[in-house]
């Protein structure tokens, strides 16, 4: 099946258009919920609250752009809506504290689950946050918009999830020597 026979299948409510993109799909898209997710049993659920989102919306995809992309944001979009209503961003803005954590605190040397892992335990504010800088390229005026937080929340946010990051890092490199 093409991609723009699967895209048509899913605007028809087609449910065999609808398992092949379940298929195609739910590898990258799951990827995502893992990095949005505190664990994998959550990211499970927000995997598939995020394919009845898309199925429900597949009319809306315009066949402009990037259908990949139209389905990573509604993804991305699905798993943040879910914490807005946990109000896990009803904090008030915690001032400006300037992004100076060095970005090379991740290397090749370290084992991705427990990069992924470490990402996971993160406060979910945090998390959150880092994950749609860092992973995902936002920027923080438009994770600011997304979320419903101002510019230096985001970057203290960001700021102290690198801060964690970076103290577990070097603590898992000084138990590797």
């Amino acid at each position: 099946m093409t991609l723009e026979e699967l895209i048509h299948g899913c605007k028809q409510k087609d449910a065999r258009a609808q398992g092949e993109l379940y298929k195609r799909y739910s590898g990258v898209l799951f990827s995502i919920c893992l990095r949005y997710s505190p664990n994998k049993t959550e990211a499970e659920d927000n995997l598939q609250d995020a394919f009845i989102t898309i199925f429900n919306k597949a009319e809306q995809f315009k066949d402009k752009g990037s259908f990949e992309g139209w389905i990573k944001r509604i993804t991305v979009n699905t798993v943040l809506q879910k914490y807005r209503k946990q109000k896990v961003f009803d904090i008030k803005d915690e001032g400006q504290i300037e992004d100076t954590i060095d970005d090379d605190i991740v290397d090749e040397g370290l084992p991705l689950d427990y990069l992924l892992g470490i990402i996971q335990e993160l406060p979910d504010q945090y998390r959150l946050v880092f994950s749609m800088y860092v992973m995902d390229g936002y920027s923080h005026k438009e994770i600011g918009e997304m979320l419903g937080i101002s510019n230096g929340t985001s970057k203290s946010n960001l700021a102290r999830a690198r801060g964690i990051l970076k103290t577990k890092i070097e603590a898992y490199r000084s138990q590797q020597e």
